[in-house]
């Protein structure tokens, strides 16, 4: 007795195989995050340094009082006050991020500050630094938008500490931020005085006291 021969072959579905190789995923993982630490401390740690110029007078900086003057030259007033709040924002916020605490404050000050810098100080110019340009406001930006879309990393005060940021907390800060910002930027300085202005500014002082006279 024959048994019937079957010819046709029955092909079973292939499935997928994936190697997972442990140690490359972790060296990926650390490698990036020494990524992330680099550019932490080198964005904010310069950031510190910038701000330290103005808030202290640090590093051949203007100090406070230098920086409320140059401030109010561009609309900003009261000087002291907007003087006290960007230097805090670059230091304050280049400090956070370097150490990697309460993220993403950090890097939204940074983005705050460079934002009023682009506009008050650099609009209108060529971009490159060496023409007074918005090269470094625009790299800075970048840094700290990465840094917000990334997040810290683990070599960090946050991760070390298991430090969580609520989400309402920082959607708050970054719209006072971005608030506080768009006053700046739309401040405009006063007006020179018009030369009859100036002309009827003269005939109301009595010429002894244009003079230095009694």
């Amino acid at each position: 007795m024959k048994l019937p021969v079957v010819d046709k072959e029955v092909q079973l579905p292939e499935l997928p195989v994936t190697v997972t190789l442990k140690g490359q995923e972790e060296t990926t993982s650390t490698m990036q995050d020494v990524g992330l630490l680099v550019l932490r401390l080198t964005t904010g740690g310069l950031l510190v340094g910038h701000g330290a110029q103005k808030l202290f007078g640090w590093f051949s900086g203007p100090g406070l009082k230098g920086t409320a003057g140059w401030l109010e030259s561009m609309g900003l007033t009261p000087g002291k006050v907007w003087a006290t709040a960007a230097s805090s924002s670059e230091f304050g916020g280049g400090l956070l991020t370097s150490l990697g605490l309460l993220h993403p404050l950090g890097p939204i000050a940074e983005m705050s500050s460079m934002l009023m810098a682009t506009f008050k100080a650099h609009w209108g110019k060529p971009i490159w630094v060496t023409t007074g340009g918005a090269e470094l406001p625009v790299t800075n930006m970048a840094s700290a938008v990465a840094l917000v879309l990334t997040g810290p990393g683990r070599f960090s005060l946050d991760h070390l500490f298991g430090i969580r940021l609520p989400r309402p907390v920082a959607i708050g800060v970054a719209a006072s931020a971005a608030a506080i910002t768009v006053i700046g930027v739309l401040s405009k300085p006063a007006p020179a005085p018009t030369a009859a202005e100036m002309a009827a500014a003269d005939e109301a002082v009595p010429a002894s006291q244009i003079n230095g006279t009694l």
